[in-house]
Order: structure tokens, then C-alpha cells, then sequence
């Protein structure tokens, strides 16, 4: 039942996780990831997100094993994002929504995507690393963060700088501050450093030039 109105009438799918894979079925590891599965069998516009937020004191230890094993086979299939907020996450999924709207077979005549303004997908990233060891021989850790930035248009990006302007935020942003472009459809990888002062409102500002005319975004990246 669940299938069959969730996904079969569905158009889009979206599929958020947290630390939770889910409850397995006959067919699948988990009653989400056979609605996936269903999704992109039928040829569905599917985009699955995961959270950076920190993990709960009382996670389930089985539960995040078999999530963080999915989406590492997700990820070589290219259909995961991930967001660290409920703002981040709004941006996303109506990034994905103008994106896919065009492709959906309607009756509603859409709009020639050719030529579109300049925009970017925007995406922070983390990963856990070794710093050194202590003087038992255990591992002291480190985080180290990057944001991922896609020009998501068929036009270059032209002097493009980052700036961080969260206030109080707490977030470096790791450039000589030279202005570089973004081809079409590139993706560049911009390092940050967070400070323990920082309030977690993190916001990327970009700008850029665009037929002559200078333009800005900002983006929540934490």
C-alpha cells in the first residue's frame, strides 16, 4: 500500500535520513530503501539527503552501521546530498524541484532551461580524520571541513569570491580571495575552518559576474 501510493503516484521522491536506515522488508534492507529501489526502477526523479547534525547520545549502534553501508553504495550511483539544517535542507529540495520540473513529461508546457542565469548547488561537507596519537597509542581526531560548490547553469561563472558572512558564525573560509570561475556544470571544493566561538549560523556568501553585471547569493552551510 505504501508503495503503491507513496511511490507509483508519486512524481518526485525525496528520502531524508538521520542515523535510522529503517525496518527491513522481504524485499530490501529497509522499507525506505525498497521505496527507492521502486522509485528508480519506474524511472523517478529520486534525490536522497542525508544530516550532518551531530548524532544523538542514544544512537542505534546497528541502525547507523547499515546507513552509513547504503550510502556509500548510493553514493557511486550519484543520488545523495546532504544538509546540516532546516534551511539548508528548503534550499535543497527546491533546487531539486526547479531542476526537475522541466523533465517531468506534463501537459503544462515549461520553459527552454538554455541559457539560464548563473546559480549553484551548494554543499558542506565533513570528514573524520587522524590528527596524532596519544601516549597510549590511541588516535586523537580531527574534522575537516569543505564546501562543495556546482555551477549548476550552462553558463560560466565569472569572478567568482567566497565570503563568509555569518554573523559571529565562527567560519573561516580557506582562499587568497582571488577571484576564479566556475565553469558550467564544475564543481570546486572550498575548505573551512570553524572555531569553538562560532554560534552555528554559518552562511557562504558568493558573488560573481554575469554578463557584466555583479550578482550575490548566500548560502546556510552551517
Amino acid at each position: 500500500m505504501i508503495n503503491s501510493q507513496g511511490v507509483d503516484d508519486s512524481d518526485i521522491v525525496f528520502a531524508l535520513f538521520g542515523s535510522r536506515l529503517g525496518s527491513p522488508t522481504p524485499d530490501a534492507v529497509s522499507g525506505t530503501v525498497e521505496e527507492i529501489e521502486r522509485a528508480l526502477e519506474q524511472g523517478k526523479l529520486v534525490h536522497l539527503y542525508f544530516s550532518t547534525h551531530p548524532l544523538p547520545h542514544d544512537v542505534d549502534t546497528a541502525q547507523l552501521e547499515g546507513l552509513r553501508a547504503f550510502r556509500k553504495e548510493i553514493s557511486q550511483r550519484g543520488l545523495l546530498g546532504e544538509f546540516s539544517n532546516v534551511s539548508q535542507l528548503e534550499h535543497e529540495v527546491w533546487k531539486a524541484i526547479e531542476h526537475d520540473i522541466p523533465r517531468l513529461s506534463t501537459d503544462t508546457p515549461v520553459l527552454s532551461v538554455t541559457g539560464k542565469e548563473v546559480d549553484f548547488l551548494v554543499q558542506p561537507k565533513q570528514e573524520r580524520e587522524i590528527r596524532d596519537y596519544d601516549k597510549k597509542g590511541k588516535p586523537r581526531y580531527t574534522t575537516r571541513h569543505w564546501v562543495e560548490i556546482t555551477n549548476t547553469s550552462d553558463q560560466d561563472a565569472e569572478g567568482v569570491i567566497f565570503t563568509s558572512v555569518g554573523k559571529d558564525s565562527g567560519m573561516t573560509v580557506v582562499s587568497d580571495g582571488s577571484p576564479t570561475t566556475i565553469h558550467a556544470g564544475q564543481t570546486r571544493s572550498l575548505p573551512i575552518f570553524y572555531s569553538m566561538s562560532g554560534d552555528g549560523s554559518s552562511i557562504l556568501q558568493i558573488r560573481w559576474v554575469e554578463n557584466g553585471e555583479n550578482k550575490e547569493r548566500e548560502f546556510h552551510v552551517g
